[in-house]
């Protein structure tokens, strides 16, 4: 019999203990910090359960070889089939070493070679990776397809109950770990695994315990989901926060959410992209987009946390090293820092000049310019970039531009026109 209630599947405190004990000497107990800077900020004891720290640098571990554990050595030896773009790819590759079972591992064409190295380091010559379309979704069809075809057991990233459960071993440790009562728990959420199991255990051990999903705002799936009541699958999403972006959440997980949750919030990516850096600079520690929405969560709640014990899940560390780039000029962008326009200089020396002299601040910095000189207009349009020290420093500069004769055009608002640059 499954756990139900109201024919609604639950994982049960057993199953998830069990599942605990599968995974001994194969993921490890992460600790539970204390995190200063964030306490001191939010008048809290803001606590970071290191999930990054994990030998495949996230959680997927949990939930991957809890189910793969469970299948019987007839679907073992048949093999194994999945879909990922990253965290749930290691997670399957490294428990199919362990299990000595074979998988095919369908990821996205577009996937940094660095994740791919990454899931083939884990799995060895127990994993065959396919690099198929250009989206998750592309590789998800593929992946079922094979499934289908050949019999195999295809290993869902979070709408299973073995792989429910598996996550739900993050909250045990959590209750295990917290010498008090814990308050508020901050947990990321993608398709909704994590949460799920997690909830469930404090609704089991610690139902007091204010449970929080955090999805970025380019893909509030869960959210929408929970509102509506209703497992909607989002047109389009923003995939800047690849670990937990998905255009739809699990049936099981969307049904255990909405019993277990006490709020669902969404965070910008560029606030996403803040927190990265910060926790690179302040506590010299790597988290990917995912594993930082969490933290950046803390601001929405900041009057209601003071006085708190407050568990925030840093689910992962798989940051590619290639986005940095990006992810400054997000945070940038977001506190209002950088901004784009279409400068409008007059045809004749000494015009840039004047720009840099009369119309930048003094500590403003000119970081893109593209420039076509166009002889036979009076104006020669440029695209520019400027980076500010304080935002307030935007209205003076607009001002500037428009009583010299500069300004041409706004671009930080015109999404078609913007996406070309950023």
């Amino acid at each position: 019999m499954k756990p139900t209630i109201n024919n609604i599947y639950f994982p049960t405190l057993t199953a998830v203990q069990e599942a605990a004990t599968t995974l001994k000497n194969v993921a490890a107990v992460t600790p539970l910090q204390q995190n200063f800077n964030l306490s001191n900020t939010y008048k809290a004891n803001i606590l970071l359960k290191r999930e990054d720290l994990q030998q495949v640098r996230s959680y997927k571990i949990r939930g991957a070889y809890n189910k793969i554990n469970s299948l019987s050595r007839e679907e073992l030896e048949n093999g194994i089939v999945c879909a990922s773009a990253g965290n749930h790819a290691q997670g399957v590759a490294l428990a199919c070493r362990k299990k000595e079972s074979y998988g095919t591992i369908y990821m996205p064409a577009p996937t940094p070679k660095q994740k791919v190295e990454q899931v083939r380091m884990f799995g060895g010559d127990f994993v065959t990776i396919k690099l198929v379309g250009d989206t998750f979704d592309d590789a998800y069809n593929e992946a079922r397809k094979e499934s289908d075809k050949e019999g195999k057991v295809f290993i869902h990233p979070f709408d299973d109950e073995k792989v429910i459960e598996g996550q739900g071993t993050v909250g045990l440790e959590i209750i295990e770990q917290s010498n008090d009562t814990v308050d508020y728990v901050f947990v990321p959420v993608g398709g909704g695994g994590l949460v799920s199991g997690l909830s469930s255990v404090f609704k089991h051990l610690s139902p007091s315990t204010k449970v929080i999903g955090v999805e970025p705002s380019g893909a509030p799936s869960m959210k929408l989901a929970i509102e509506s009541s209703e497992n909607l699958k989002l047109d389009k999403i923003d995939k800047f926060v690849d670990g937990a972006a998905v255009q739809q959440v699990g049936a099981l997980t969307h049904k255990i959410c909405i019993e277990n949750l006490y709020d669902m919030v969404t965070v910008p990516e560029g606030k996403v992209c803040q927190t990265i850096l910060e926790m690179y600079n302040k506590e010299a520690i790597v988290v990917e987009p995912a594993g930082a929405l969490t933290v950046s969560a803390l601001d929405f709640f900041k009057e209601e946390l003071a006085g708190k014990n407050v568990v925030c899940v840093v689910s992962g560390s798989n940051n590619d090293i290639t986005r940095t780039a990006e992810i400054k000029e997000r945070a940038l962008l977001y506190n209002g820092l950088k901004h784009y326009f279409i400068i409008r200089f007059p045809q004749r020396a000494g015009a840039l000049k004047e720009f840099v002299m009369n119309v930048l601040g003094e500590k403003d910095d000119i970081t893109f310019f593209e420039y076509s000189k166009k002889t036979t207009r009076e104006n020669g349009p440029a695209v520019v970039g400027i980076e500010l020290e304080k935002s307030d420093d935007l209205a003076p500069l607009i001002q500037r531009m428009k009583d010299l004769n500069f300004f041409g055009e706004y671009l930080n608002d015109k999404p078609n026109l913007f996406e070309f640059l950023v």
